[in-house]
Order: C-alpha cells, then structure tokens, then sequence
C-alpha cells in the first residue's frame, strides 16, 4: 500500500497521508514521499497543495516504530529531513492547505503549522511534546502563528489544545466538518488562482520570515545532545503510564 496518496486536478495537488493502521505516522519512507511530492509541486504549475490524512486521525507525527533499534544518529537524520519538508512546505510560492481531523501530535501540529491554511475539525486536538526529549523543532514558525507567549506555553508545557483553543490563538485559522471540506479545498482553490503565479510566488516571500538556516541549527543543536534515544524512550514511558 502506497503511504502518500497523490491527487493532481490542474493546478491543485492533493497529499493524502496514507497510514491508517499506523494513524499516519511519519515514517522514513512517507517522509520522503512528501519531500519528493512538494518539490514536484515546486517544479510544476500549482496554486494549491493540500494536506490530508485517511483514517481517524491526521497523523500521530513522528515514527517511532522500532525506536530500540534506532541510533541517535538516525534519529537525528529524520528529524532534519522532517524540518527540510517542513521548510519547503512553509516557503512553497503556492498556497498550502491542511485539512486534519483527530489527533494531530508532534511533527504533524508542525505540519499544519507549516500551512497557509489550516483547517480543523470541532474534535481535532493538538500537542507539540518535543520540548519534553528535548528537541527544537518548528518554534520560529508557531511563534509566528500563535506569538511568542503561547508559543512558550504550547511547547513549554506539552499540554493538549482542543479545536477552539487552537482557532482562538491562531494555530487553526478554521473549523470546519470533513462533510464540507471538498467545498473548502474548492474555495481555495479559486481563491490561488485569482493572482498570477509571480505575483503569488512573491507576496508569499514578502509574508514569509526567512529563519530557514536558524531553524535548522536549533534542531540540529538540540537533537545532536547525547542520549536522545532514551529521552524519547522515557517520554514515551511517561506517557503510556
């Protein structure tokens, strides 16, 4: 089974998060297909991508499937490839859309984050846990979402938003059902390709803080400490107590 499906209509491309036994973890492999599908997109004239996940849930983030296993190294090689796709994401020259239902943890709240739109469902919750093992990842672009304040308190204390939370401090810019997302997508889509693709390309760079390099660095700064294997382990224990 194919873990990302894709959906080009024209100018619109669809990315379907596709591992519904695993609620859509990141994987190495649906990591990359991402990667691959967004710099197509890159490539090929597009006004909007859009992000999807099947099953009951968007996507549980990052993969920690085999995590006994895993060295630190490896680890860290993952987290940089999910900050490199979060970047092209968040500085794509095309409107990008999330659509998420479920629970939305980690990696993929950064995700959505990522997003020029970023639509929920009523019973969508949320949590960026990484400050809790010790990793830096997406802080700049929540800070620019939500404010430094609630940026802090998110990731500082790990705890759960609920959709209404998350509309109110402006890390979901819409709640909407499932029932009425295809209308949404439709709406987005109308709504890119009212401005030529170098208008867009441009007002989207004037709108977008480069801290591509910085953010990289703090990811890799925190994930390159010893011992982060086991910290993840003993989060994980902690969360399963």
């Amino acid at each position: 089974m194919e873990e990302l499906l894709v959906d080009r209509d024209g100018r619109s491309l669809t990315l379907t998060l596709n591992r519904p036994a695993k609620r859509n973890a990141l994987s190495e492999a649906l990591v990359e297909a991402l990667i691959e599908a967004v710099r197509s997109a890159y490539d090929t004239p597009t006004d909007l991508v859009t992000f999807r996940g099947e099953g009951r849930t968007f996507s549980a983030g990052f993969d920690f499937g085999g995590l006994s296993e895993t060295c630190d190294g490896e680890l860290l090689r993952r987290f940089v490839r999910i900050e490199q796709l979060l970047q092209l994401i968040h500085s794509a020259p095309f409107d990008t859309l999330a659509l998420v239902h479920g629970r939305v943890f980690g990696a993929a709240a950064d995700l959505l984050c990522a997003c020029d739109h970023r639509v929920g469902t009523a019973q969508s919750t949320f949590r960026l846990p990484g400050l809790a093992f010790g990793i830096v990842l997406g802080t700049r672009r929540l800070a620019d979402r939500v404010g430094q304040a609630a940026a802090r308190r998110i990731q500082g204390d790990g705890s759960t938003l609920d959709a209404e939370n998350a509309r109110n401090l402006g890390l979901l810019t819409e709640i909407v059902e499932p029932g009425d997302w295809d209308k949404r997508q439709a709406r987005a889509v109308e709504e890119a390709g009212r401005i030529g693709a170098e208008a867009r390309a441009a007002f989207h760079r004037a709108l977008t803080p480069d801290h591509a390099d910085a953010d990289l660095a703090d990811l890799v700064r925190s994930a390159s400490v010893p011992g982060l294997r086991q910290r993840i382990e003993r989060f994980r224990e902690g969360t399963a107590a």
